[in-house]
């Protein structure tokens, strides 16, 4: 009988842990939505901005603005964006063991997400800052973490920024990636991106621009002024475009992570369930052998 009430312990053990996933479930699908809709309403822009810039970037030159510029050091400022809860199946250890695999060890870090920060001091890699931003993700919060990369790199203490992020695929795949924010780069998002419409349209940018050309854009006052405003604004919009990336990936794969655990949990107190009759069955017919003998032995 003690082996019973150890069997309906856990059966009522699971079934509270059951009705916990199942509630965070709910609340991560409620977010997923949300999330999902606010990184997909932001890849036409996002996409189109990086199309653009890289497109000027070859017109005009690395020299026309420093964030450009390509040098040859190798100091590296890596933006890892993580989270900062739990629960959310291998996201994080996806997105960690590609760092640890193609980021130098000697690379500076900056993480979003304490996840990240944790592991980070964890394996003593060199942490420079640690942001927070919160959920749902706005600009505002990010706009500081992107000023502060750029200052870094245009005082020289960076040759790269590069930023360590989950690009998010649908609801079932997630996919960690490692992206040059600076200088300028093609980035990917959310799927494959072909710059072949505008960075291949024109077969000699380099002459053109020798010659005061810019293929077919006119800057006023300056080119170096349009750039001023405009590649700021690329930095800030690419990476809050990663973070929202890194959000719907977050909530899609926690969503999943506690479907899955409620599903084993059902399976389990099924388990437990069929285990636990068969044990009172067995109970009861020994019970009934043992008053059957005992009537036989007065009879």
């Amino acid at each position: 009988m003690a082996n019973l009430r150890d069997i309906r312990r856990r059966i009522k053990s699971v079934k509270n842990t059951a009705q916990i996933t199942k509630a965070m479930q709910l609340v991560a699908a409620s977010k997923m939505k949300k999330a999902q809709d606010q990184a997909t309403a932001g890849r036409a822009y996002a996409d189109l901005l990086n199309k653009v810039i890289n497109n000027l970037k070859e017109y005009t030159g690395e020299d026309e603005h420093p964030l450009l510029r390509q040098r040859e050091g190798g100091r590296e400022l890596l933006i890892l964006i993580t989270t900062d809860k739990g629960l959310c199946g291998p996201l994080n250890t996806n997105l960690l063991r590609l760092v640890t695999d193609k980021v130098a060890p000697d690379a500076t870090i900056l993480t979003i997400g304490l996840k990240g920060r944790q592991s980070m001091v964890r394996l003593k890699r060199n942490l420079i800052a640690d942001f927070t931003v919160k959920d749902p993700v706005s600009y505002a919060e990010v706009k500081p973490v992107a000023e502060f990369a750029m200052e870094r790199f245009l005082s020289g203490d960076f040759d790269r920024v590069r930023v360590a992020f989950t690009n998010f695929v649908n609801t079932i795949r997630q996919e960690a990636m490692v992206e040059t924010l600076l200088p300028v780069s093609p980035i990917e998002l959310g799927r494959d991106t072909g710059f072949g419409g505008l960075l291949e349209e024109e077969s000699a940018p380099a002459a053109e621009s020798a010659a005061g050309n810019y293929g077919g854009y006119l800057f006023e006052p300056s080119a170096r002024d349009v750039l001023d405003q405009v590649v700021p604004q690329y930095v800030g919009e690419q990476l809050y475009q990663m973070m929202l990336e890194s959000r719907a990936s977050e909530h899609s794969a926690r969503m999943v992570a506690m479907k899955a655990a409620t599903d084993n949990a059902k399976q389990m107190i099924k388990d437990l369930t069929l285990e636990y009759n068969k044990q009172r069955q067995a109970a009861i017919t020994a019970e009934l052998l043992e008053i059957t003998t005992a009537m036989r032995a007065l009879e």
